[in-house]
């Protein structure tokens, strides 16, 4: 029952399956919510242009905020699958939407995003190198708790620093909510530069805390995106822990083939 169980986790780890549904959540959510129909233009961002006039706006030159959003979120959630599975893409393609969140989300109001993103930029650089040097997944120990801890000190020292030299959106409630959202990001993407077995435990908690968040905002929309993250964060940490390194356990499988055809 235990080995069918381990067996269930890595095949939904690995599932082709589910990057589909999940691509498809989210171009499905971005939809309902008109994500394409959302422009930044003379200045400021305007919701619900029809999509036979979003070319015009183009043309004068407004910048297809909706659009770029709808492609960031897509890839964002293909690259989360693939760290998932141990494929350094993940990582890769993690480098490149760091860019295009940075800018949506200084758009819509979170100025500190100047100095909080390029962090993020710097740590999936350096995961995807770390990766490409063979980096295997390892137990927990005191660097992890020190990572998560420093993660979210340096979470709410640049989101204040960002608000205070930069200004945008500076009330209390919103500045302390982005701090913890990007200090667990900080924790949870360093850890896993390192392929910590626990790595996914921070986008547990990332993914509760917005799910909470939008919840009580009745975004039914990003509740839905957000169960699914949590549900993939789950299952993700479950088979990193119970299953280990993929390129291991296909090693082991050939191995036991090899045994199986010499004593046969």
């Amino acid at each position: 029952m235990e080995k069918n169980t381990r067996t269930l986790v890595r095949n939904l780890v690995q599932s082709k399956y589910l990057d589909v549904f999940a691509a498809l959540l989210i171009f499905g959510i971005c939809i309902w919510r008109d994500f394409h129909g959302t422009i930044f233009f003379n200045g400021e961002i305007q919701f619900g242009i029809p999509m036979k006039e979003l070319v015009s706006y183009m043309q004068q030159g407004a910048f297809p905020l909706g659009i770029v959003s709808m492609v960031g979120a897509i890839f964002s959630v293909l690259a989360t699958r693939l760290v998932g599975k141990q494929n350094n893409w993940g990582n890769f393609i993690g480098i490149f939407t760091t860019i295009t969140s940075g800018v949506i989300d200084y758009l819509f109001g979170n100025h500190s995003a100047i100095i909080t993103y390029p962090v993020t930029f710097f740590i999936q650089t350096y995961a995807y190198s770390k990766w490409k040097n063979g980096e295997r997944i390892r137990k927990r120990d005191i660097y992890y708790y020190l990572i998560l801890a420093a993660g979210m000190l340096l979470g709410f020292a640049l989101v204040y620093l960002g608000a205070y030299l930069f200004g945008g959106i500076t009330d209390p409630t919103f500045l302390i909510l982005v701090s913890v959202i990007f200090g667990l990001s900080v924790g949870g993407n360093v850890c896993n530069a390192f392929k910590y077995e626990e790595t996914w435990f921070s986008w547990v908690i990332y993914n509760i805390v917005n799910l909470v968040k939008n919840a009580m905002q009745a975004n039914l929309a990003n509740v839905v995106k957000y169960l699914f993250y949590l549900f993939n964060a789950a299952v993700t940490l479950l088979d990193w822990k119970w299953n280990g390194d993929i390129d291991k356990n296909i090693s082991d499988d050939a191995n036991i083939l090899e045994q199986e055809v010499i004593t046969s």
